[in-house]
């Protein structure tokens, strides 16, 4: 089982050369953020990748009524250029409506985060088919849990270094209800992380974390290399090695929620949708890497050794590269 899953999963894994290992996971490519510091004085923060698409050009829109305090201060640096600046409004910003320009011809994704005086946080993911956002005077619940389920699944499927990690683990167990478990253990590891690290009770700095991610992912393609007739712990017990690498990667996402921040009420409908769309993402990753590994099947059966070792090198590989750029970072 296990040899015929490494044969008929060499595509999805090689896949991966086609990601950029300097972005192993971007959350979103821009995000415009509106703090309504008290009514009528309102700061404005834009961020966007120093690396933009050729083509693109998006421009925040704000309430036209608003009008500019000053010159806005530009920080520019190795990943994102800020752009901050102050508006003076008439009134509250409840009712206004906050949009981006160029967002349906650069088929982009903005995340839009705004601050309210009274203390509430909404989040809201504007789109081609959704450029503009009218501030309610308070998210709905079901709002909030769309929100940040979206959020969770772009987080996983934007991820290349956690994808990885998950279709390794389908190469190392091949299938069924072993899998399954697998992939639960994984899930439990980051949630457990993810849930202390957002509500503050654990604090690890980000850039260490990205280091044992990457790490754990090589390990990860080390035991895939083994040609030991003898299986080894990992082999016999995958779940085990799943959660515990699972904790590591709970903490790569809670600094990826972090920077979105929470709303200020419905936290843990917040936390649980975002944990959800995290999960939503990975099974449809792992569905999507079995039927492309079932249509690869037949043409990889003439060179089985190939097809056995490809995608342990193509994620050992990449792994190894995500260690020592993120190493040089720190």
């Amino acid at each position: 089982m296990r040899d015929f899953t490494l044969r008929h999963l060499m595509i999805a894994a090689a896949l991966a050369l086609l990601a950029d290992p300097a972005a192993a996971h971007p959350l979103a490519p821009s995000l415009l953020e509106v703090v309504e510091r008290a009514p009528g004085d309102v700061l404005v923060r834009w961020k966007t990748p120093a690396k933009r698409v050729p083509g693109s050009r998006l421009a925040p829109v704000l309430p036209p009524e608003c009008t500019p305090g000053g010159d806005p201060i530009v920080r520019g640096g190795p990943t994102e250029v800020v752009t901050e600046w102050t508006l003076s409004c008439p009134d509250v910003l409840a009712g206004r409506t906050l949009a981006i320009e160029g967002i349906a011809s650069s088929k982009a994704a903005v995340l839009l985060r705004v601050e309210l005086a009274d203390g509430r946080r909404l989040l809201h993911v504007l789109g081609p088919d959704d450029a503009g956002f009218v501030i309610p005077a308070r998210q709905s619940r079901t709002a909030v849990a769309r929100s940040y389920g979206g959020l969770g699944i772009e987080h996983i499927l934007t991820g290349p270094d956690h994808l990885l990690f998950v279709l390794g683990l389908v190469l190392l167990v091949g299938g069924g209800r072993p899998l399954l478990w697998t992939v639960t253990a994984f899930t439990a590891g980051h949630s457990v992380t993810l849930s202390l690290a957002v509500l503050g009770y654990v604090h690890f700095p980000a850039g260490p974390i990205e280091v044992l991610i990457a790490l754990s992912i090589f390990l990860l393609a080390t035991e895939l290399a083994r040609r030991s007739p003898a299986p080894s712990l990992v082999s016999r017990q995958p779940w085990g090695m799943a959660f515990v690498f699972g904790l590591l990667h709970g903490l790569g996402f809670a600094g990826a929620l972090a920077q979105i921040g929470l709303p200020s009420v419905d936290i843990p409908l917040a936390l649980l949708a975002f944990n959800a769309g995290i999960e939503i993402g990975q099974l449809a990753f792992v569905a999507a890497a079995l039927a492309a590994g079932a249509v690869a099947a037949p043409l990889v059966r003439l060179r089985p050794r190939l097809a056995r070792l490809a995608p342990t090198y193509v994620i050992g590989s990449l792994a190894a590269y995500w260690v020592l750029e993120r190493l040089a970072a720190l």
